[in-house]
């Protein structure tokens, strides 16, 4: 084992007993050896472990568990067997109400690193579950290839493109699993060639499958390195045949080496073009490359507490900034005079024109472009928000978009945040005209390390 050259040095492959603090944003275990923080996945807090240096670096360092010397109280065994080798299931070896208040901690770390006004007396109240914290997961997107001969589907393993087959995932529906599965036996069986990545070779990429809970009917997008797909016509006949409940059969084309898993061309193979999912009592039809929320339960509460939130009435005018396919200000508009909402997705946009209309929502507009150059064009016109929603994505609210808010200073404000850390950022700033009435924590994502918080904001 390799030894420190000085008390203060510490080398890769080092052990050491180290006591569990607390958990981190990444949902891996912190504990502190020689004035340094060290970051171990899959410990816990109040464990006791013998910790093995895999990393160091100059202001922490990176272990991995040897051993438990003393276990919490609220380990469980994992469901997963693929558990510690893919993302997407960090916390399965922690009981869920542990995992609930690690996800209100996290909102209350993110707020002591950043330090907004008034940040100790915040209102947090206790993070929202769900009954089953279990197979809530609508859509599946599982790379293709071939391993040991065999084909596998399934997701990389943290850091690489090594690929974990995945034949079972507890937090995927039933469905979506059997799906992927269904089509991966007829691929092989067809002989369809998939992607080769080191030799830029093959067809099938990766196979990707979305579930509309409101009607059980799911959609099938495969993904390919080109638009030759062999065998098409045989694979369309034997899905359509095995698998009734895929009701829209789609090829989504992206050649070579890419880090981007879905490409610019989407072709229409089978069936219907959208599916269709219900929140709140309104319809979004769906196509394959439209952005929606992956646990529709839980974004359908998560609503419910925007709506309270926002309070609103009929002279309100909303707007609903990274609106997407107009979830938010769609379930909200029969509320108030009209919604405008924005996104730089052209389709997306195209979508929640379409949502509206086959809703016969009339007092909405959408618009194609970025928040942040929007707002600020909407003031100079002479338009006045009296309510906003931002829903923005882990990497928070744009300056320019923040500047527009304190410019126009809208009564009723709602912050849904994605990522504690961008919110409390951004929560410095707007914390100049606006006090921060409740946060409450939301579990998006059982068994991982994410939490959503849907933040209640007044004029001061």
């Amino acid at each position: 084992m390799p030894q420190p050259t000085t008390n203060n040095e510490v080398a890769a492959g080092q052990r050491f007993p180290l006591t569990i603090k607390r958990i981190g944003i990444n949902g891996e275990g912190i504990g502190y050896y020689k004035r340094k923080i060290v970051f171990i996945p899959g410990a816990l807090p109040e464990e006791v472990v013998v910790a093995e240096v895999t990393n160091v670096a100059p202001r922490f360092i990176d272990a991995k568990v040897h051993k438990i010397r003393k276990m919490a109280p609220n380990r469980v065994e994992p469901k997963d067997a693929t558990y510690g080798q893919v993302g997407g299931i960090e916390l399965e070896h922690l009981n869920y109400p542990g995992q609930l208040a690690f996800k209100k901690d996290v909102v209350v770390q993110a707020l002591e690193k950043f330090k907004p006004n008034g940040y100790a007396q915040y209102h947090i109240t206790e993070t929202v579950g769900m009954a089953n914290p279990w197979h809530y997961r609508n859509k599946a997107q599982f790379q293709v290839r071939e391993i040991d001969g065999q084909l596998a589907a399934g997701l990389y393993a943290p850091s690489s493109h090594t690929l974990i087959d995945l034949p079972e995932f507890a937090t995927q529906t039933d469905l979506t699993m059997h799906i992927i599965r269904t089509v991966l036996k007829l691929v092989e069986a067809l002989g369809i060639p998939v992607y080769d990545e080191q030799h830029n070779a093959g067809i099938l990429k990766t196979i990707v499958v979305r579930e509309s809970f409101e009607t059980g009917q799911a959609q099938l997008t495969l993904i390919t390195n080109s638009q030759k797909l062999p065998k098409k016509q045989a694979l369309i006949t034997a899905i359509q045949e095995q698998l009734p409940e895929v009701v829209s059969i789609m090829q989504n084309v992206n050649k070579g080496k890419t880090v981007m898993v879905w490409g610019d061309e989407t072709i229409h193979l089978a069936g219907q073009e959208t599916i269709t999912e219900t929140l709140n009592g309104i319809h979004f039809e769906l196509t394959a490359r439209a952005f929606f929320q992956l646990n529709p339960k839980q974004t359908a509460k998560m609503y419910e507490m925007v709506e309270d939130a926002l309070d609103l009435n009929s002279n309100d005018r909303l707007v609903d900034a990274y609106c997407g396919v107009g979830t938010i200000g769609l379930s909200l508009a029969n509320q108030v005079a009209e919604v405008r909402g924005m996104d730089t997705i052209p389709d997306s946009i195209e979508a929640a024109k379409h949502n509206a209309a086959i809703n016969q929502i009339e007092n909405t507009e959408y618009f194609v472009g970025a928040a942040e150059e929007l707002l600020p064009q909407w003031l100079d016109d002479g338009f006045q928000p009296t309510a906003l929603v931002v829903d923005p994505p882990r990497t928070g609210l744009d300056q320019q978009l923040i500047d527009a808010i304190l410019l126009s200073l809208p009564a009723k404000f709602v912050y849904v945040s994605c990522n504690p850390s961008t919110l409390a950022r951004d929560l410095k700033q707007l914390t100049t005209r606006y006090q921060v009435e409740q946060i409450q924590p939301l579990d998006m994502f059982p068994q991982t390390a994410r939490v959503e918080a849907v933040v209640t904001l007044t004029l001061k």
